[in-house]
């Protein structure tokens, strides 16, 4: 354990969100995603929910703030999104990042095309239909050190 950092934080989480740049992109994948097919870098956290997960990130990570940096899947036609999971998500957000505004749509092919280009793919225990979230990494401010 490290003071600061949430427990839903793994030694391996915490690496790959060091490593990350300003506009590399993390995909938050639900239980149903095929996160192994589309991308070569998973990391594991079954049994965490999204929000949780989001509330442990965000004091550790900047948002783009140049592009969309919060991006879901739109429902394919004739399926309904549940809009609690994206409130949900959003909450979890705006409590690090008030001035965060909600996700962006996109088709589920474009998700699936951002997803195999993303810098890794963590695998969640979210059971939410639609419930996968992208985050774009923004520049990291630099803390004055006198």
């Amino acid at each position: 354990m490290l003071k600061g950092i949430a427990p839903c934080i793994s030694p391996e989480l915490l690496k790959v969100l060091a490593e990350m740049g300003h506009v590399d992109e993390l995909i938050l994948a639900d239980a149903h995603f095929p996160g192994h097919t589309m991308n070569p870098r998973v990391l594991r956290a079954d049994g965490l929910g999204i929000a949780t997960l989001l509330d442990g990130i965000l004091p550790l990570f900047e948002l783009d703030s140049y592009a969309d940096p919060l991006v879901m899947m739109a429902a394919v036609e004739g399926d309904q999104l549940d809009p609690a999971v994206e409130a949900r998500y959003l909450a979890a957000v705006q409590r690090h990042v008030p001035q965060a505004g909600p996700p962006v749509r996109i088709d589920r092919f474009a998700f699936y095309d951002r997803a195999r280009q993303a810098f890794a793919v963590v695998m969640t225990g979210e059971t939410a239909k639609y419930g996968n979230i992208l985050l774009k990494k923004g520049v990291t401010p630099v803390v004055s050190q006198h």
